[in-house]
């Protein structure tokens, strides 16, 4: 426990604990859509228990100037993006300075799509029951960019799974998405790492190896 709050084990851990309450629902064609890196520990665990298929995405977030850990937003591969105008206005990001970063974003995220897939190509999520999924949610830039190019995509329904988001964030959620699946939502929120026992560092090659050992057992 975290003061009155859940500590988990691991990203695994989490994984059987949202598959717990994902199994409840009827769902209708799931995918499991990842968010490298951790979130991909989570989503494997959960596809395999829900027998869902699975893939991934890689939102890019935008750093606010001389300040790489706060985010003004986030961008997709596409150039769907998504803006914190608080933020930007915060920290005095120009017009032009938005959208330097918005173009990295899209090279990095295609970059790091390529890197993970592969040659796989890209899923049709229209008419299915799409599971968002990372293994925690800070600020929320990334998932709300997600959520949009998602959204782009025409699902039956779009539910976040989730082990911990800030109670703020999943009130913001709640909103935009058909249901969002978690574990844990605190008032006081400091970092995602805090309500792990094992939080280490995911590599590329861990997460490459992941997917294609899920992929070549015949799972989608």
């Amino acid at each position: 426990m975290y003061g009155n709050q859940v500590v988990f084990n691991s990203r695994e851990e989490t994984g059987k604990l949202l598959s717990e309450k994902l199994l409840r629902l009827q769902l209708k064609n799931p995918i499991v859509i990842a968010i490298p890196r951790g979130g991909v520990v989570v989503g494997c665990e959960i596809a395999k228990r829900i027998a869902a298929e699975l893939d991934i995405i890689a939102p890019r977030k935008m750093p606010a100037p001389h300040n790489n850990e706060l985010a003004i937003g986030a961008v997709m591969h596409d150039g769907s993006i998504f803006l914190n105008d608080e933020v930007i206005k915060a920290s005095g990001s120009s017009p032009s300075y938005i959208e330097n970063e918005k173009a990295a974003g899209i090279r990095e995220s295609s970059r790091r799509l390529e890197q993970y897939r592969g040659i796989k190509t890209e899923p049709s999520l229209e008419g299915r029951d799409v599971i968002l999924v990372d293994d925690g949610v800070a600020t929320g830039s990334t998932m709300e960019v997600a959520i949009i190019w998602i959204k782009k995509h025409n699902p039956s329904r779009l539910i976040v799974a989730i082990p911990v988001i800030p109670a703020g964030i999943l009130a913001k959620l709640k909103g935009i998405v058909d249901r969002v699946v978690y574990v844990e939502a605190p008032e006081n929120f400091y970092g995602i790492s805090q309500f792990y026992r094992i939080f280490e560092q995911v590599d590329d090659k861990e997460i490459i190896n992941m997917l294609q050992e899920f992929w070549k057992d015949g799972r989608k």
